[in-house]
């Protein structure tokens, strides 16, 4: 398949490397346009009040590949516009992977991997967002050491990205075509070849307090906390998929947005 590839981690990311080479192992043609810098959290952002620069970037993939000092967003939109070639036929939109899950609804809005990925569906394509799932603990360890995976943690994101080259025609034969649609897939970790693959929703979690009170200068800082997640036993969420060691496969259908709401029968 045609595919352009993008992350919300910047372009550098050891996880997006691994999900390019995975799919070029599987035969797909990858174009990579991904941005400068870290732009997680930023959902489907666009930069519109600031210029952003394109650039030819070479980080040894193997593929065209550029980068843009903007969102996961302004690296889709200009680069099925503007830097891939003529007649390109770019059949997908692949973002990821993410470091981290994307799961619940007190996340996917604000997930800078779906936002790219959903830009590709509002262009009329199908839109996939890989995540690969992780702890506090392996967060930590990744951070300290300058986001370079250990070697545990470096066997579940190849297992992941071979999964998810594999993933991407079927999900993309799926349909439907026209747009509107993100595959929301989350690796487990640990993330094995075994792992089934599930149908899921998103879990209900309400996350407030995502900010510390004011320090002494007034400012108020980012704290990480996963919420509250009150999500029914049923159907199937996507956290309880990861948290039984199963690959969650979430259809985020945008289309059903703005549906009446129907109470309940007394």
């Amino acid at each position: 398949m045609r595919l352009i590839v993008t992350n919300d981690d910047g372009i550098h990311s050891v996880f997006l490397h691994a999900l390019v080479r995975a799919l070029l192992r599987a035969q797909h043609t990858v174009y990579v346009v991904a941005p400068k810098s870290e732009k997680s959290w930023i959902g489907c952002a666009k930069s519109r009040h600031h210029a952003v620069s394109s650039e030819v970037i070479d980080v040894k993939l193997g593929c065209p590949t550029w980068t843009v000092d903007g969102t996961p967003s302004d690296c889709v939109n200009i680069g099925l516009d503007h830097l891939l070639p003529k007649g390109h036929d770019v059949q997908a939109v692949v973002s990821g992977i993410n470091i981290g899950r994307n799961a619940s609804l007190g996340f996917i809005l604000a997930s800078g991997t779906i936002g790219g990925a959903w830009e590709g569906a509002i262009h009329g394509l199908p839109g996939i967002a890989f995540s690969q799932d992780m702890n506090s603990e392996v967060f930590a360890r990744l951070k300290a050491a300058g986001d370079q995976p250990d070697e545990d943690l470096r066997r579940s994101l190849d297992c992941s990205a071979q999964r998810a080259a594999e993933l991407v025609p079927t999900l993309v034969a799926q349909g439907p075509q026209g747009g509107f649609v993100v595959h929301n897939v989350n690796f487990p970790l640990p993330s094995l070849s075994s792992c089934e693959v599930v149908r899921t929703v998103p879990a209900h979690v309400i996350i407030p307090g995502l900010f510390s009170p004011a320090a002494d200068d007034g400012t108020h800082r980012f704290v990480f906390h996963l919420g509250d997640d009150r999500s029914p036993p049923h159907p199937l969420s996507d956290r309880a998929a990861l948290d039984q060691g199963k690959i969650s496969h979430t259809v985020l259908d945008y289309r059903a947005l703005g549906h009446p709401y129907l109470p309940e029968k007394p």
